[in-house]
């Protein structure tokens, strides 16, 4: 089916396109409307969801919610395609806008695309590309300076639609770790304190270390104070604790710190296709880890139930001995999630020089050496001339700081 392009107007402020074939099929990329298109919409990332070849696949259960991944944004949109005379819903994408620090303490408006689906009868027909086009017509709209997205290193579709089609550039590569929840305990260490810091404290702290690093968003407060986000915490020296003031500003001499973020309440993840021997083999371990806890056995939790993850953002350490006060942190963080049932994983996104990459417990085989992160300018041109931050171009230049905020609503 050739499709051939042209302008529409949309009554609901989002320009649309209709696209029409030799039979006169209609294409139209539209805003989502939740009352009309949920159903839909749900069936069509259903059929998207199938692995390939047999192979066990990482879905997603949305809770009833598609609008789930960006609601929690102050600006954000989704857009559908539909297609022939019966309006079926045949693409997807969501996005939204934010202020974020490009390095060095200067802020810009950024976009984020992702949850870019269309329907596998459906690809290489332009309609992925459309969807971005229009999105990012939507961004800039409202005010965004640059826009970029995120996906597998290995996911080669999505890197050349982007790269090729759509003029992002390769930019960032960051680390992806997850570590499985396991049925016993993880040990703390010895002389070492974790205490809950409040909104408040937790803000100032995070707005003074990430000043000089990239993506850490403006509105850090509004997402610590979000329904998904258990808390701050922070690990340090036993012996410091009574001497630590935190009313002062005064940071302890060395500490480590996270924040910890639900997706319990948004989606559900599930592996689907494994094998009868894959399957057997990890409940086994479950059994044995929780039959003789004191063992320590690596276990993998049940994860072809569906099961949420913990995310930890906002990791930092300094000072003395801060490699072990961050372990105790994730140790903490995934016995967190071993009393919340149904919680099968603890990740983190780290920069690849960040010094907490090497600290994190995480299995290899399920992390991800390098995610991407792609990026264009949705200036009228592409040199940085338009850079209305007034400083050179952020696509060209260098990380200002090795820290790099994964902001937890991205994922």
């Amino acid at each position: 089916m050739a499709l051939k392009v042209a302008a529409v107007n949309s009554s609901r402020a989002v320009a649309a396109v209709a696209a029409q074939d030799g039979e006169g099929d209609l294409m139209v990329v539209r805003e989502y409307d939740e009352e009309k298109d949920k159903v839909a919409v749900e069936e069509m990332e259903r059929r998207c969801e199938i692995g390939e070849g047999g192979k066990p696949s990482l879905v997603a259960d949305l809770l009833g919610d598609p609008l789930c991944r960006v609601r929690h944004f102050p600006s954000h949109i989704m857009l559908v395609a539909e297609c022939g005379e019966k309006r079926e819903i045949v693409g997807v994408i969501r996005g939204c806008v934010k202020t974020v620090t490009r390095g060095n303490s200067v802020y810009v408006k950024l976009a984020y695309i992702l949850g870019l689906r269309v329907s596998p009868s459906y690809r290489r027909l332009g309609i992925g590309q459309k969807l971005v086009q229009k999105l990012e017509e939507w961004c800039k709209q409202n005010g965004a300076e640059y826009v970029y997205m995120a996906t597998d290193c290995s996911n080669e579709p999505s890197i050349n639609l982007f790269t090729r089609k759509c003029a992002y550039i390769k930019f960032r590569t960051p680390t992806m770790l997850v570590q499985p929840v396991h049925a016993h305990y993880k040990p703390l260490g010895s002389g070492i304190a974790i205490v809950r810091l409040n909104p408040r404290l937790a803000e100032s702290i995070y707005r003074r270390v990430f000043a000089n690093s990239e993506f850490f968003p403006k509105d850090i407060d509004n997402i610590l104070c979000n329904r998904p986000s258990l808390g701050t915490f922070m690990a340090l020296p036993r012996k410091c604790l009574p001497q630590w003031d935190p009313k002062t500003g005064i940071l302890p001499p060395s500490f480590a710190i996270t924040s910890i973020w639900s997706t319990r309440q948004l989606f559900r993840l599930q592996v689907k296709g494994a094998s009868m021997l894959t399957y057997a083999c990890c409940m086994a371990s479950r059994v044995v880890d929780a039959w003789m806890p004191w063992l320590m056995l690596p276990s993998i939790p049940d994860v072809f139930r569906k099961f949420w993850v913990y995310f930890l953002y906002g990791l930092h350490m300094e000072g003395k001995n801060a490699s072990r006060l961050m372990k105790s942190l994730c140790a903490f963080a995934h016995n967190m999630g071993r009393d919340d049932n149904g919680c099968g994983a603890v990740l983190a996104e780290v920069g690849q020089r960040d010094p907490v990459r090497e600290v994190i417990p995480h299995w290899r085989k399920f992390s991800l050496s390098e995610d991407l992160w792609c990026i264009k300018n949705l200036g009228d041109s592409n040199d940085g001339s338009n850079d209305r931050s007034g400083s050179s171009d952020w696509m060209k230049s260098r990380p200002s700081s090795p820290l790099l905020f994964v902001d937890p609503r991205d994922i």
